[in-house]
C-alpha cells in the first residue's frame, strides 16, 4: 500500500502549525520542524510501523539542510512516496502584522527586537531567497487574508483531491484587496458589465441564479469565457507535459463578488469533467470589512 506523505514548507507566520492541524484531523501523522536530512528515515521508519498517511512541516529553521531537499523529494517519489508540496505564502505587510501582534521574533532575525519592523522586513526577504525553490515545486496558498478556519478547508480540500494528474484551482478575487499570491494565471474581468449597480442584485453573489441570467446576457462576458477556456485548453497539456502537478487560476474583479464569482463557478463546471478541479471565492469567505 502506497504511502502519502505532505510536505508543508512556507513562510514564518503563514500557517504551517494551522495545515499541519487540519491534516492531523484528517488522520495524518504529522511532525513538525523535521529537519530535511531525517525526512527519507523518518518515512522509512513509519513505513516499517504499518503507517500509509504522513505529513511533515519543514521551513527556514532548518536553512542549511534546505538545498538537500529537491534531491530529497525526488529519490522519494522514485522510491513510491505518493508526495505532496503545499507551500503556504503571505504578503510581506500581513507577516509584518502577525509577527508585531504575537511579538515573536523571526527566525532569520538578527534583532533582539521582535518588533523592530526593518530587521523584521530584511529577515522575511531572506527567508523568501532560502524558499524560492521549494515554492516553484509546491502548490501554493496565499494565506494573507485567510482566517485559520479557511485555511483548515482549503488544505482539508486539497488532500481530498486525487494526487495523480493536474489540479486546477480556480480562485475568485477582489483587485480592491490585492492579487492573490498564489495565482499562476490571473485574469482582469472589470471590463465587463457590473451588477453591483443593479439594486437587486448588488446582495447576491455570482453564484445566484439572477446574478448568472444577468450576466449571460452579455455577449461580453461569454467572449471572455470562452477566451480563458481556449487559453487553458491550449497549454494546460504542456503543463502536464512540464510535469506540473497544480495550477491555480484567479479571476478578478472590483469587489470579487459577482463577475469573477460567475466566472470561477462557469470555468471550474467545464474543466471539472476532464480534470481534478477546485474553486475558491476569497471575498465570499472573507469577513465584512
Amino acid at each position: 500500500m502506497t504511502i502519502e506523505l505532505v510536505v508543508i514548507t512556507g513562510m514564518s507566520g503563514s500557517g504551517k502549525s494551522v495545515a499541519l492541524h487540519a491534516l492531523e484531523d484528517a488522520g495524518y501523522y504529522c511532525v513538525d520542524n523535521l529537519p530535511p536530512e531525517l525526512l527519507k528515515p523518518f518515512v522509512m521508519l513509519e513505513d516499517h510501523a504499518g503507517a500509509r498517511k504522513l505529513a511533515v512541516a519543514i521551513d527556514v529553521r532548518n536553512s542549511r539542510a534546505l538545498p538537500q531537499m529537491p534531491l530529497l523529494l525526488h529519490g522519494l517519489r522514485d522510491g513510491g512516496i505518493d508526495l505532496r508540496l503545499v507551500f503556504l505564502d503571505a504578503s510581506d505587510q500581513a507577516l509584518v502584522r502577525r509577527f508585531s501582534e504575537t511579538r515573536r521574533r523571526h527566525p532569520l532575525s538578527r534583532s533582539e527586537d521582535p518588533g523592530a519592523q526593518q530587521a523584521l522586513l530584511q529577515a522575511i526577504g531572506r527567508e523568501r531567497e532560502l524558499l524560492a525553490d521549494l515554492r516553484e515545486r509546491s502548490h501554493v496558498i496565499d494565506t494573507s487574508q485567510l482566517r485559520p478556519a479557511q485555511l483548515l478547508d482549503y488544505v482539508k480540500a486539497l488532500i481530498a483531491a486525487p494526487s495523480s494528474g493536474l489540479l486546477l484551482v480556480f480562485e475568485s478575487f477582489a483587485f480592491k484587496r490585492g492579487i492573490t499570491l498564489d495565482a499562476d494565471y490571473v485574469f482582469d474581468v472589470r471590463m465587463l458589465p457590473n451588477p453591483h449597480y443593479e439594486p437587486a442584485l448588488r446582495p447576491l453573489t455570482g453564484r445566484d441564479a439572477p446574478v448568472a441570467r444577468f450576466l449571460e446576457q452579455s455577449a461580453e462576458v461569454g467572449l471572455m469565457l470562452e477566451q480563458i477556456s481556449d487559453f487553458l485548453r491550449t497549454w494546460l497539456p504542456a503543463l502536464v507535459r512540464d510535469h506540473r502537478s497544480y495550477v491555480t487560476v484567479a479571476i478578478g474583479c472590483t469587489g470579487g463578488q459577482h463577475r469573477s464569482v460567475y466566472l470561477v463557478e462557469r470555468l471550474a463546471e467545464r474543466f471539472g469533467a476532464d480534470w481534478h478541479a477546485l474553486k475558491r471565492h476569497r471575498e465570499l469567505e472573507l469577513p465584512a470589512r
